[in-house]
């Protein structure tokens, strides 16, 4: 008995010392969001960037940090690049042939609603304006590119269907709220996969040489492009009116891109593959941005109760897999590593052997939506 005492006075003993040593103290957990916020803008002035998708989406995932923190300098930065980017009249010397170059839409709409000037909603409406004449496929599909007649790829539709929204809620364009949620439906009415994500791309001419002969479809599954498609139908599902007619086959798209995500999340690493429906092909990896773009879309399905609970371990191993590849050097600088560059439609072997580079804007942008997302949701 007086030897079970001595023990346990001795563990009292031992945990006081501990909490009162500074050393063993837990530091508190670095906020992720401003790290990679204040090193990517350290290597990259405002002016830098381009009008490039992948320097809107950095700038998006910017926005939402500025939201939470309100450290003015992330507003000033997006501002900065405005300024340098946009004319007084709304110009920008982009004509929007591409539907990539339409996701600057969504910074426009940001810096009016943040600033007052009106040369970024002339510069949004440019874009709108530029849509009344943009080629579709027969079934009212906004294609990918002009030069690229009758093809829907599943990247377009984040390039496009949240600005879309974005613009209704801003403006009123009622035009511009429907056509969000028509644009996902008719895509995804193409490009759904039996394996519970989406194909690639679809060409309604079937004269590409990745196009099936009998139904139009690329070859694979993508796995950034079926991420992008999941985050714009929750960023719709955000700005769409709640008495929109097409919230339910919205929610139901989300919950198809669910069960898939669910199913082909790597138990091991808790990402995803770049071809996620083949993780035992040999070469196949794990790639970051795709990894973080569907733990995004997850939890904030979760938070808006579109899908259970029952999907949260999901997020969580998807975040730590995600986290994994996030480090801070002692100076401050972060890496972000393994994001594939930008990518084109084509078969297995050129997918596998797509460049894996470290801080590339595809993985950065879609890192800070995702740790956003988390801080939002916990």
């Amino acid at each position: 008995m007086a030897i079970r005492t001595v023990f346990r006075l001795l563990c009292t003993i031992l945990t006081a010392v501990a909490l009162l040593s500074p050393t063993a103290a837990a530091a508190p957990r670095a906020d992720l969001s401003r790290a990679v916020a204040d090193s990517t803008i350290t290597a990259h002035p405002a002016a830098s960037l381009g009008l490039g998708y992948t320097d809107a989406l950095f700038l998006l995932g910017l926005y939402r940090v500025y939201q939470r923190t309100h450290d003015q300098r992330y507003l000033d930065y997006i501002e900065a690049w405005g300024a340098a980017k946009v004319a007084p009249d709304g110009d920008t010397g982009n004509p929007y042939n591409d539907l990539d170059s339409m996701l600057a839409g969504n910074v426009f709409l940001v810096l009016a609603r943040e600033s007052g000037d009106t040369r970024y909603s002339l510069a949004a409406t440019r874009i709108r304006t530029r849509l009344d004449t943009y080629p579709r496929t027969s079934d009212g599909g906004f294609i990918h590119n002009t030069g690229f007649t009758g093809q829907l790829w599943a990247d377009g539709a984040f390039m496009l269907t949240p600005f879309l929204a974005n613009y209704g809620a801003a403006t009123g364009d009622s035009f511009a709220a429907t056509q969000s949620a028509k644009q996902l439906l008719t895509y995804f009415s193409h490009l759904e996969d039996p394996s519970g994500l989406l194909y690639h791309a679809y060409d309604e001419t079937r004269t590409q040489s990745w196009a099936d002969p009998a139904t139009g479809l690329s070859p694979e599954v993508w796995c950034r492009a079926v991420g992008w498609f999941g985050a714009a139908t929750v960023d719709v599902l955000d700005a769409l009116p709640r008495t929109s007619p097409d919230r339910r086959a919205l929610i139901g798209i989300v919950r198809h891109l669910a069960d898939g995500y669910r199913k082909w999340q790597d138990p091991a690493t808790g990402r995803w593959f770049q071809l996620p429906v083949k993780p035992t092909l040999a070469g196949n990896w794990t790639e970051t941005s795709c990894s973080s773009l569907y733990t995004y879309v997850l939890s904030r399905a979760v938070q808006r109760g579109y899908i259970g609970r029952q999907y949260q371990p999901v997020v969580d191993s998807g975040y730590a897999g995600v986290r994994d590849r996030v480090s801070i050097a002692d100076g401050g600088t972060t890496q972000i590593t393994l994001i594939g560059t930008g990518t084109s439609v084509g078969d297995a072997a050129y997918y596998l052997a797509r460049p894996r580079a470290t801080n590339d804007f595809h993985g950065i942008g879609a890192f800070l939506y995702l740790n956003e997302q988390i801080m939002a949701a916990a």
